[in-house]
């Protein structure tokens, strides 16, 4: 059975991001979509267009300093547009350490995403390690 092609988009996105591929990237996200990032830490809010969103992503791993890393679990699709990729995440960053699972439940019109509403396990620890 193949995969539906809004887990392929979203499975093709989250390796691109694991690898730096910043323009596959640019090639999946509509170039006017919003990433909801929550939270109440400098990394976190409204990341509207490309340019703005692929800002972000550069910053998370100079925040990191590379250490960053996904771990996809699962991907979940509707069939109507949406879909949730589950995933684990790891950093260090200032001698503290984030291991947290979440997800990003994606927007998809056509063959672009146009919205990313990110939400994680555990809001408190990544405030406190973003902050």
């Amino acid at each position: 059975m193949a995969e539906h092609p809004h887990a392929a988009l979203v499975r093709k996105g989250f390796e691109a991001f694991s690898r730096g591929d910043m323009d596959t990237l640019r090639e999946l996200i509509a170039k006017d979509a919003t990433h909801h990032v929550p939270g109440s830490h400098p990394l976190s809010g409204d990341f509207k267009g490309q340019d703005a969103i692929m800002d972000m992503y550069r910053r998370l791993g100079e925040e990191t300093a590379g250490s960053m890393r996904l771990e996809m679990l699962g991907i979940a699709v509707d069939g109507r547009g949406h879909a949730a990729g589950m995933c684990r995440f790891t950093a260090e960053r200032k001698g503290r350490k984030l291991d947290d699972t979440g997800c990003i439940v994606f927007r998809i019109v056509g063959d672009k995403v146009t919205d990313l509403d990110e939400c994680v396990e555990d809001i408190d620890k990544n405030n406190e390690f973003w902050s």
